[in-house]
C-alpha cells in the first residue's frame, strides 16, 4: 500500500471514530435525559403531598388509610426491604454455588446448558413467575400455615427472579480471578474445594457482593409478581407466613383510582423507592471501587 493510500485509510478511520464517538455521546445524553425526566416527573408529582401532609406523617400517622387522610408508609417500606432482603438471603448462596459449579465442576456441555437455563430464567416475565407462584408456591405454603400468600411466598418468587443476576455476576467475577491463584493453592496441597473456598471465593468476594447489591435493587422495585403472592395487607410482618404489602405493590394496586393528595402520596412513595435504589447503586459503585483497589 502506497503512502497516499495509507494516509487516506487513516483519515477514513479517524472520521469513522469521530462519528462513533458522536453517536455514543448522543445515546448517553438521551439515556441520561430519559432518567432525568422520569425522576423529576415523579418528584414534582410528589410535591403536593409533601406540602399538605409532610414527611413526618409518613411515620407518625396511625396507618395507611388515604381516604381518611392517614398516610403512614412505614409498614410498606419495611415490607419492601424485608421481602427483598429475604430474596437475597435465598439467592446469594444458590447463586454462588451455581457460579462455582459453572467455573470448576461443570463439563463443557453441561456448563453451557446450565448457563443458558440461567439466562432463560432471567428472561421469563415477572407476571409468569408470579402466576406460577400463586398456583404452586402459595398452595404449598398454605399447607404449612394459612393463608399461603405471604412474605415467604414473595421472597421465594423474587429469589427465582434475581438468582440469574447473582449467579452470572458471581461466575464472571470468579472467572476473572487469576488462574495462578487456584493453581498455586493446588500446588501447595489444597484440595479443589479448599482452593475454591479459601483462595478463589475471597478474591472474588467484592464482585459477588456487587452482584448481590444489584439483585437487591431489582427485588426492591419488583411489582407484579409480589402483588400476586404477597397478600397485600398493610402490616409489619412478625412471621414469614404473614401477608405483607410493598411500596411498589401499593402503587400498582391504588394508582387506578387515586386522586388529589392520595395520588400525590403514591408519587411520594415512588420517590422513596427511587432514592432507595440510588443509595443501593451508590453502595454498589463503592464496593466496585474497593474491588478495583484489591
Amino acid at each position: 500500500m502506497s503512502w497516499p493510500q495509507a494516509a487516506e485509510r487513516r483519515a477514513g478511520q479517524g472520521a469513522a471514530d469521530r462519528w462513533l464517538a458522536a453517536l455514543l455521546w448522543a445515546a448517553a445524553l438521551f439515556s441520561s435525559g430519559i432518567v432525568f425526566v422520569i425522576v423529576s416527573t415523579v418528584a414534582v408529582e410528589a410535591i403536593p403531598f409533601l406540602r399538605e401532609i409532610g414527611l413526618t406523617r409518613l411515620v407518625s400517622d396511625e396507618g395507611w388509610y388515604p381516604t381518611y387522610g392517614r398516610f403512614q408508609m412505614t409498614a410498606m417500606l419495611i415490607g419492601s426491604l424485608v421481602v427483598a432482603a429475604g430474596a437475597c438471603v435465598l439467592a446469594l448462596p444458590a447463586g454462588v454455588v451455581s457460579a462455582v459449579y459453572l467455573a470448576f465442576y461443570a463439563g463443557r456441555w453441561s456448563g453451557r446448558i446450565y448457563q443458558r437455563l440461567l439466562e432463560i430464567l432471567a428472561g421469563i416475565p415477572s407476571v409468569v413467575l408470579g402466576f406460577w407462584g400463586l398456583t404452586t408456591v402459595v398452595p404449598l405454603i398454605a399447607k404449612v400455615e394459612q393463608p399461603g400468600t405471604s412474605l415467604l411466598a414473595a421472597s421465594f418468587v423474587l429469589t427465582l427472579m434475581i438468582l440469574p443476576t447473582v449467579a452470572l455476576i458471581a461466575f464472571a467475577r470468579i472467572a476473572a480471578v487469576p488462574d495462578a491463584y487456584y493453581r498455586g493453592a493446588i500446588g501447595l496441597g489444597f484440595s479443589r474445594w479448599q482452593a475454591i473456598r479459601q483462595v478463589v471465593l475471597p478474591a472474588a468476594r467484592p464482585g459477588i457482593a456487587t452482584g448481590c447489591i444489584l439483585a437487591f435493587a431489582r427485588a426492591l422495585g419488583e411489582t407484579m409478581a409480589v402483588v400476586m403472592v404477597a397478600g397485600n395487607i398493610v402490616q409489619v410482618p412478625t412471621s414469614v407466613f404473614q401477608p405483607v404489602r410493598t411500596l411498589s405493590a401499593n402503587i400498582a394496586l391504588e394508582v387506578g383510582y387515586a386522586m388529589d393528595v392520595h395520588r400525590s402520596s403514591l408519587f411520594a412513595s415512588a420517590t422513596i423507592l427511587v432514592l432507595a435504589v440510588l443509595v443501593i447503586f451508590a453502595v454498589g459503585r463503592w464496593v466496585a471501587r474497593e474491588d478495583a483497589h484489591v
